[in-house]
């Protein structure tokens, strides 16, 4: 059992990386083109500041707002795009060009047939829809034979009544 710690232990102990082993990692990364740039930005930090003033046998505590500029420095690291990167990127702005060029040809294409063919639109005059419908319901009820069969009585019963 302590064996295998004892070798657990010397695994973990050597499986370290090291500054050297860094410092590869990087001249290999800067010879297939990575590049590091270093920025500097300027912030500025408003601090509160606070101190005591004696005023009419008072301590009263004045506020003071102080700015301070600090530079930051950051390091960037550009890696360059592999080649089947690049093809997909490559690929996906021509699908991009392609599918805004068919959408301007059709809007050209929409927008000659506009001026063109002038667009004919017909109102409907709903006074006559109305009409017809009022006319279609009422000769359903004259056109039926027991309307005719009714009148006839009406008319044969008329004095009687």
């Amino acid at each position: 059992m302590r064996l295998i710690l004892f070798v657990l232990l010397a695994l973990a102990l050597v499986s370290c990386s090291s500054e050297r082993k860094a410092q590869y990692h990087v001249r290999k990364a800067l010879k297939h083109g990575a590049k590091f740039t270093q920025d500097t930005d300027t912030i500025r930090i408003a601090t509160v500041d606070s101190f005591p003033v004696i005023v009419n046998d008072s301590i009263v505590w004045e506020k003071f707002i102080a700015y301070r500029d600090t530079v930051i420095q950051f390091r960037t690291l550009e890696i360059p795009k592999t080649k089947f990167q690049e093809r997909i990127r490559y690929k996906e702005r021509i699908k991009t060009l392609k599918i805004k060029g068919d959408t301007e040809v059709k809007i050209v294409r929409q927008q000659a047939k506009i001026k063109n063919n002038q667009i004919v639109k017909y109102r409907t005059n709903w006074w006559l829809v109305l009409i017809a419908f009022i006319l279609g319901f009422v000769l359903r009820f004259i056109l039926n034979s027991s309307v005719f069969n009714r009148i006839a009585l009406f008319l044969k019963y008329r004095g009687e009544i």
